[in-house]
C-alpha cells in the first residue's frame, strides 16, 4: 500500500439528535464529509458493530473515499439535543478499543484520531501510529470518561500519551475542563506543537509557538452536529499542503461554513 496524505480512525456511532431517527455520526464520518469536499484521496478506517454496519457504512461510502471497516464488539450510541451551541448529551452505549494491532498498515503522513472518550486509543496506540505519521487528536479522548449515561467531562490526569501527537482539537467546554480555558499559557503546557480549540459558531483559537491567533466565523443557525470533527479534518489537510497552522485554521473554518450551509 502506498502512503497516503491524510487517513482518518476512529469509532462510528448511531446519533440520536432532538429524539430523530438514529442516524450515522463519529469522527470518522464527519472528517470524511470534509476530506470528500475538499478531494483529498484519503484513507478512512472505522469500527462498528457488525449488526450496524448496514445503516453506518453506506452513508460514508457514498462520499467516495477508500473505507476500511474493522468489526467492533459494540457501536458507540449517543443521545443528544441542541440549544444555540449549548449541547445536552447521553452517552447510550460506548464504542470498541483501539489496539496498536488495528491500526496497522494505515500508511499516511497525517492521520487525525477521532477519540471519543478516554481510552479507547491506548498510550501504545498513538505510538504505533505515530511512528510514521504525524497525529491530530480529538481532545474528547481527553475529558470524556468511559462511562455510559449523562456526559459530565471529566479530565485525563496524567496525558503524558499527548507526545505522541502534534495536533490537538479540543472544543472551548473540553479546553475550560482541561486546562481550565483556552489561555495560550495553559494551553502550551500541554506540550502539544499546535492546539486548536473551536468556539462553536465564534469561530475557533489557534495556539502555537506561544502564541494565540483567533480565528472568527459567520454564526449559523444550523444543526453543528459534526462541525469540530470535519474542522479537524480539513485542518489537517491544509496543513499537509504546506499551510502554516493560522492559515489552516482560517481554510478550514470557510469550509465548514459551506458544509453546514450546504455550499459544499
Amino acid at each position: 500500500m502506498s502512503i497516503v496524505r491524510v487517513a482518518v480512525v476512529g469509532n462510528l456511532s448511531l446519533d440520536l439528535v432532538d429524539g430523530g431517527p438514529p442516524r450515522v455520526g463519529g469522527p470518522p464520518y464527519h472528517a470524511a464529509r470534509a476530506l470528500a469536499a475538499l478531494g483529498v484521496p484519503a484513507v478512512v478506517r472505522v469500527k462498528c458493530a457488525g449488526a450496524d454496519r448496514s445503516l453506518l457504512l453506506p452513508p460514508l461510502e457514498e462520499l467516495g473515499l477508500s473505507i476500511e471497516w474493522l468489526p467492533g464488539e459494540t457501536t458507540a450510541t449517543y443521545a443528544f439535543s441542541y440549544d444555540g451551541d449549548v449541547r445536552t448529551m447521553e452517552v447510550l452505549e460506548l464504542g470498541s478499543t483501539w489496539s496498536a494491532v488495528d491500526v496497522a498498515g494505515l500508511d499516511a503522513e497525517w492521520i487525525h484520531v477521532g477519540a471519543l472518550f478516554r481510552g479507547e486509543f491506548p498510550a501504545e496506540t498513538l505510538a504505533a501510529l505515530a511512528e510514521g505519521a504525524r497525529l491530530s487528536f480529538d481532545g474528547q479522548g481527553l475529558v470524556r470518561p468511559a462511562r455510559r449515561g449523562p456526559l459530565v467531562l471529566d479530565p485525563e490526569p496524567e496525558p503524558s500519551f499527548l507526545r505522541s501527537v502534534s495536533v490537538l482539537k479540543l472544543s472551548e467546554e473540553e479546553a475550560f475542563a482541561l486546562v481550565g480555558g483556552p489561555d495560550e499559557g495553559a494551553l502550551s503546557e500541554l506540550g502539544v506543537a499546535e492546539v486548536l480549540v473551536t468556539l462553536g459558531s465564534r469561530g475557533c483559537i489557534v495556539a502555537v509557538a506561544r502564541q494565540l491567533f483567533r480565528v472568527p466565523a459567520d454564526p449559523l443557525d444550523v444543526d453543528p452536529t459534526g462541525a469540530g470533527d470535519a474542522f479537524a479534518a480539513a485542518y489537517v489537510v491544509e496543513r499537509s499542503r504546506g499551510l502554516a497552522p493560522r492559515q489552516a485554521a482560517e481554510t478550514a473554518t470557510q469550509l465548514v461554513h459551506d458544509l453546514l450551509t450546504g455550499a459544499r
